[in-house]
């Protein structure tokens, strides 16, 4: 049976009531408006609104007369929208600690003090105070990482690939890389190892298959057009069985051999052995370099704990050459990234009290009876709205990861709030639930598996609790007045 037709707006009469930008910029609410977010912002926001519903009657998409009070609720909400950060926070809950699309490492409050005081006022950057002249921004930290890997000299740049290009732009333009088929990796984005190393002007020589590489195959990959050997840390997967890898001290010998240098890239990096914190083992810059590598790359946003930065250190000649490439200008880093690595490497001098001052740590390192009794004070708070919902809550013990490529197949034990529908009718609860905690003001990212919705605690600390609660109460509210 065919439907009949729905009667076309009266468009003229509609738009004929559409209040000027004059009469709305005059309305009591305009003036807050003004005094707000500025004249200008408030003209375009008025402008851009009446063009839509303007634009809207004309198409006949309106079901009913544009009213004054509606248009002023829609400008509000618009200013609203538009003054809003759009780098917003979250409270991460998805289990993984160093999670690259959430901004990775959280640091501490020495750094993120530093880092404001840097921000707020001049420091002395790239200024010799004793010499009263220019004087190298890299000098602020390069004592420190010295300190701390063992090495002669670095540098910084603004990640490590930008560090590993440099290295390659620098030292292989031209020439050729040796580099082991099964560490050709791919990091997040799709970017890849070989493609950064075409990029930088390095030839790549692949040797050995993906399962196995030898000593051999480096010797004899090596001729007059070498320019180094480089071993490429495979931090974000294993390849496990039948596998042999060339150790790190016998590719420096064959490197050194014949007068070349060795370059290990890390990728995650830590300073230290997290063993020491009953956390799996991953190696570091110090390790490298005393089995013999020449320069190391490795970042400082991840396991670190820092602010994004790539890291170069090594012998002062190769240094040196890469500090005097071009490029090093393009990829340095500014007062309030030197400012949070400095502070965050200081932390470091002091291995003892790094699991209460790290945050970093002391996300990983938390106690699992720490993050049940968490659940157990979280669960009673929401209870009853989720009963409302249709939904369930129980805890549940789960696997948290590390994250951002850093021991790809370890598992850290700890606890989830598992959010279940009671029944068939209300599983589409579990996703619309999932989707109004992302929008939240402060976003609440969990991670849906199967039709359950897993809040993981491990990166939930105590100051935090109260606003997720807030957040979660908010949100069911929602889920409730809509149904």
């Amino acid at each position: 049976m065919n439907k009949p037709p729905v009667a076309r707006a009266p468009v003229s009469e509609w738009l004929s009531q559409l209040p000027s930008v004059d009469k709305i910029l005059s309305h009591k609410r305009s003036e807050d408006w003004v005094t707000e977010y500025g004249r200008d912002e408030v003209l375009r926001v008025t402008r851009s609104t009446l063009s839509l519903v303007r634009q809207e009657c004309l198409e006949n998409k309106r079901l009913t007369q544009p009213d004054l009070d509606a248009l002023l609720e829609q400008i509000a909400q618009k200013l609203k929208a538009r003054a809003t950060p759009n780098l917003r926070r979250v409270i991460n809950l998805t289990g993984t600690v160093l999670h690259t699309n959430l901004g990775r490492a959280v640091m501490p409050s020495e750094v993120i003090e530093a880092m404001a005081s840097a921000a707020a006022e001049p420091c002395a950057l790239e200024y010799d105070l004793g010499e009263g002249k220019r004087g190298d921004r890299d000098e602020l930290v390069e004592e420190l990482l010295c300190e701390l890997t063992g090495a002669e000299a670095a540098t910084v740049v603004n990640n490590n690939a930008a560090a590993v290009f440099l290295l390659l732009n620098a030292l292989s333009n031209r020439k050729e890389t040796i580099v082991s088929r099964g560490e050709l990796i791919e990091i997040g984005g799709a970017f890849r190892i070989p493609d950064i190393m075409k990029r930088a002007g390095a030839k790549l020589v692949e040797v050995g298959t993906t399962n196995r590489t030898h000593p051999k195959d480096f010797a004899e990959a090596i001729n007059a057009k070498t320019a180094l050997l480089m071993k490429v840390h495979t931090s974000n997967y294993v390849v496990q069985g039948f596998t042999a890898e060339v150790p790190e001290p016998e590719l420096a010998r064959i490197a050194h051999e014949r007068q070349l240098p060795f370059v290990v890239d890390l990728g995650s990096g830590t300073l230290l052995d997290l063993s020491r914190y009953g956390l799996p083992s991953e190696p570091t810059p110090r390790q490298a370099i005393e089995a013999g590598a020449d320069l190391v790359t490795f970042s400082c946003d991840k396991l670190l704990g820092g602010p994004q930065a790539g890291i170069l250190v090594g012998r002062r000649d190769l240094i040196q050459r890469i500090k005097k490439n071009p490029l090093k200008r393009v990829l340095r880093v500014g007062k309030i990234t030197l400012a949070g690595l400095e502070a965050v490497l200081r932390l470091y001098r002091n291995p003892d009290t790094l699991p209460q001052r790290l945050a970093v740590l002391q996300l990983l390192t938390r106690a699992e009876g720490e993050m049940q009794a968490q659940a157990e004070r979280l669960r009673p708070q929401l209870q009853a709205a989720l009963t409302l919902c249709g939904l369930s809550l129980k805890t549940q013990s789960v696997k948290s990861q590390i994250g951002s490529g850093s021991l790809p197949v370890e598992r850290l034990p700890s606890v989830a709030l598992a959010i279940e529908a009671q029944s068939k009718v209300h599983e589409k609860n579990v996703v619309r639930l999932e989707r109004l905690l992302r929008a939240s003001a402060t976003a609440v990212i969990g991670r849906l598996s199967e039709k359950t919705l897993l809040l993981d605690l491990r990166c939930l600390t105590l100051d935090k609790e109260k606003v997720l609660v807030e957040h979660m109460l908010a949100a069911l509210g929602r889920l409730e007045a809509a149904r």
